[in-house]
């Protein structure tokens, strides 16, 4: 079984969304209830806008990093967990991959025939070496589900 997620994955799934939202979260609720030291505080529309700043954020956390997956793959399977499960899907369930370039970082789609516990689809952030070694130890098994036109 090669793990082909980087090891960030641990990092962008956890760290970084629980400081984000203890730091913001914390923040955003001082402004609404403690008083400035002149008794006068932030006016509404800095208490709304942080609000929404706030929640924005929150939004694109949950869209962007809590949904990641750590995904290991061997000849028979694919296996995805969200490091309190682990979930174990057969090849032939699995309708096509697409692999994305986002500047910074890589991510792999899987896309399921029949939805898993984890959906209809899963993603990950991948180890372009460890997914090299997963293609050459099992020629052909990956290749003809990633989609290389996107």
């Amino acid at each position: 079984m090669i793990n082909i997620s980087t090891n960030a994955t641990l990092l962008l799934k956890f760290a970084i969304p629980i400081c984000w939202l203890i730091f913001f979260g914390s923040f955003t609720i001082a402004a609404w209830v403690v008083p400035s030291a002149d008794g006068a505080g932030p006016d509404m529309s800095a208490k709304i806008g942080l609000t929404l700043f706030f929640l924005a954020g929150a939004m694109f956390l949950y869209w962007g990093f809590l949904r990641l997956k750590r995904i290991e793959m061997d000849a028979n399977f694919v296996y995805a967990t969200n490091y309190f499960k682990t979930y174990r899907y057969p090849w032939h369930n699995i309708a096509k991959m697409d692999e994305k370039d986002y500047l910074l970082f890589r991510t792999l789609h899987i896309y399921f025939d029949q939805p898993g516990k984890f959906g209809k689809k899963v993603y990950c952030v991948i180890s372009q070496k460890r997914l090299n070694e997963f293609l050459a130890a099992h020629p052909g098994v990956l290749s003809r589900f990633l989609d290389k036109e996107n």
